[in-house]
């Protein structure tokens, strides 16, 4: 998978100094808020990370690509385009082989975030068991990931 994975050259600096990195979804960019707040909040986001003295990482999936840390140009596509598909973990393969584009859902966040050596990721909240899971078996991918994958998630709701 780290074939496919580009690490913005700031994030890898900060890994391999062992400095605090802290990853973040893109859902919330393409999917979860309008423009042009959905931009403005995300720059709020890594800015504020940025204060505390970490190093924000953004992660989404670009033309197939696993992007972890995304470019302000790259931030502002996912604000702006349409039609951005909504990434959960069992939707990476595809993505990848079909060069397309992705919005990293929590579970795909810590994924991508665990293969890239990021420890901890930061969110507004994660999905769980919906209403009438019983037999809808509507059950959010983010719990199995919390339960798999070696990532810390600080998450407000």
């Amino acid at each position: 998978m780290l074939d496919y994975m580009d690490i913005k050259p700031e994030v890898k600096r900060a890994l391999e100094e062992n400095k605090p990195v802290v990853a973040l979804e893109s859902t919330i960019i393409s999917h979860g808020m309008s423009y042009p707040e959905n931009i403005e909040s995300a720059k709020t986001c890594e800015s504020e990370i940025r204060k505390e003295g970490g190093v924000p990482a953004t992660i989404a999936i670009i033309g197939g690509r696993m992007k972890v840390g995304l470019t302000d140009e790259e931030l502002v596509y996912f604000g702006e385009t349409k039609g951005i598909r909504k990434a959960s973990r069992r939707d990476v393969p595809m993505l990848i082989a079909s060069k397309l584009d992705g919005a990293t859902t929590v579970a795909t966040t810590m994924l991508i975030a665990s293969l890239a050596g990021i420890k901890v990721f930061a969110t507004g909240g994660i999905g769980g068991v919906h209403r009438n899971a019983q037999q809808t078996f509507d059950i959010s991918a983010d719990l199995m990931e919390l339960a798999n994958t070696n990532v810390a998630v600080v998450s407000a709701g």
